[in-house]
């Protein structure tokens, strides 16, 4: 992999959060604007492939639904909401590419506007990841009002973030690691304010932070940080960056660390090739899922296969939903490690809110409504069913768990499926005779679909 060009604009979204968690329409304008300048830069490439991604201030903004759509036009593709678990594991992702040592034990530290992520691994191969909602912007709003610095406040704000960290030492306890990095932007500023003023040893060390910390209290005033290697708009930042990162290192004890040019961007182009070469997390995560909930793994495939066979029998090839159709019916039974009254619903849940290593926390809503909707009344989804793609991939996989539980192969060929304004299914008279079970739920089918308006028709011959 070679980068051939890399653009930024930090834009600060979580700035523009009120005390409701509601985006500012300067920031959404700031954040369109910066979007739209992307859009011109990707024009210059012949590309095939594009990911975007977005991470805290679009995981907690309560009017996301509002400005999402302006921003996915003004850059002119889909965005991926990521959780910040899965945030963490890109930004691994991208330091492990970057340091290329196969057996070394290392501690991710990323510090962003809105949340800091800890991660924790070995190689390529992550052992623990934990994102903590405590950022840049809110942080030195907090302790630094109006740019005021003073050792209380910042005797403060680092108190403030090692209470955060205090559950991390379990996880991340001093000893496992030999090596910590720091891959965020606010990082690799305050390392560069270090070296380039020679504070403290020069280096990423403990002792220079709190050098740096002294230096920033005896200025009094961010206006009065003048000192190079920082554009002066981003010494405010800074303040709250240095304060999270002087807690987390205190409470894991950490000594030293070195700010590297890697993490999120590059664990996202990393996680593209993974899927190009056939790799794809997304698959590992639900093989884990079904076998840390003791799903049966055989009649997820199975179920998979046969909402596939219907699905394609639907115009698959067409739809958005095929690869959220294939990972649901793998995960439809899920929720019977709680319940199996209920089942779906107890599944639909686990599946909105689960961990998922790859998945977006839109892909995550889509596979949750469709396990939901596997079985029973679907007025529950009726929102979701006027999206005709969804609707089809919905009635798929009800059939193909209709299927599997009466025991049909896998290759069905006595039945044909049609659905437009309404929903035709035909099956052949020998293959009825053979599956009478499965006649008795196509009729208790048509009551399901008739009560949120769509007519269904079984014809036999």
């Amino acid at each position: 992999m070679r980068v051939v060009k890399t653009a930024r604009d930090p834009v600060r979204m979580a700035a523009g959060l009120d005390k409701n968690k509601i985006l500012s329409a300067e920031a959404i304008a700031d954040a369109v604007r910066a979007l739209r300048g992307f859009k011109d830069i990707l024009k210059e490439f012949d590309l095939t492939d594009v990911r975007v991604v977005a991470t805290n201030t679009f995981r907690v903004a309560r009017n996301v639904a509002e400005f999402m759509p302006l921003c996915e036009d003004a850059i002119g593709y889909p965005i991926e909401v990521i959780s910040g678990e899965e945030e963490g594991r890109l930004i691994y992702m991208g330091v492990a590419h970057e340091v290329a040592r196969a057996d070394e034990a290392r501690l991710v530290i990323d510090i962003g506007g809105g949340s800091t992520e800890l991660i924790f691994g070995r190689g390529s191969e992550i052992a623990e990841v934990e994102s903590f909602g405590i950022g840049t912007q809110q942080q030195s709003m907090t302790f630094f009002p109006g740019g005021n610095i003073d050792a209380r406040a910042f005797d403060a704000a680092i108190t403030s973030a090692r209470a955060r960290f205090d559950d991390a030492t379990t996880m991340f306890r001093p000893g496992q690691w030999s090596a910590v990095y720091g891959s965020s932007g606010t990082i690799r500023a305050i390392a560069e304010v270090i070296e380039v003023n020679k504070i403290g040893d020069g280096t990423m060390s403990f002792a220079s932070l709190k050098a740096l910390e002294a230096v920033l209290v005896q200025c009094g005033h961010v206006d009065r940080f003048l000192l190079p290697g920082i554009k002066r708009e981003r010494v405010f930042v800074m303040l709250g960056g240095l304060s999270i990162l002087l807690g987390a290192m205190e409470e894991l004890q950490v000594t030293r660390m070195e700010a590297i040019n890697a993490g999120l961007r590059l664990g996202a182009l990393c996680d593209l090739q993974l899927r190009s070469n056939r790799h794809d997390r997304r698959d590992q995560a639900i093989a884990g899922f079904l076998q840390r909930f003791r799903a049966d793994a055989s009649r997820a495939a199975r179920t998979a296969v046969l909402a596939r066979h219907l699905h394609l029998q639907l115009g698959a090839d067409a739809s958005p939903y095929q690869r959220h159709l294939d990972w649901a019916s793998r995960l439809h039974e899920v929720g019977q490690a709680i319940s199996h009254s209920g089942a779906h619903k107890h599944g639909a849940y686990m599946v909105a809110n689960a961990d998922l290593p790859g998945f977006t926390t839109g892909d995550q809503a889509v596979m949750s409504k469709l396990v939901l909707g596997q079985k029973g009344n679907l007025r529950k989804i009726k929102e979701q069913l006027d999206d005709l793609d969804f609707a089809r991939a919905q009635l798929a996989l009800r059939l193909a768990a209709m299927m599997m539980h009466a025991r049909l192969d896998e290759h069905i060929d006595g039945i044909k499926l049609r659905m437009k304004s309404r929903i035709e299914i035909g099956v052949k008279a020998d293959w009825a005779r053979r599956h009478p079970t499965v006649m008795f739920w196509l009729e208790k089918e048509k009551e399901c679909w008739d009560e949120v308006n769509v007519a269904l028709s079984v014809a036999v011959g």
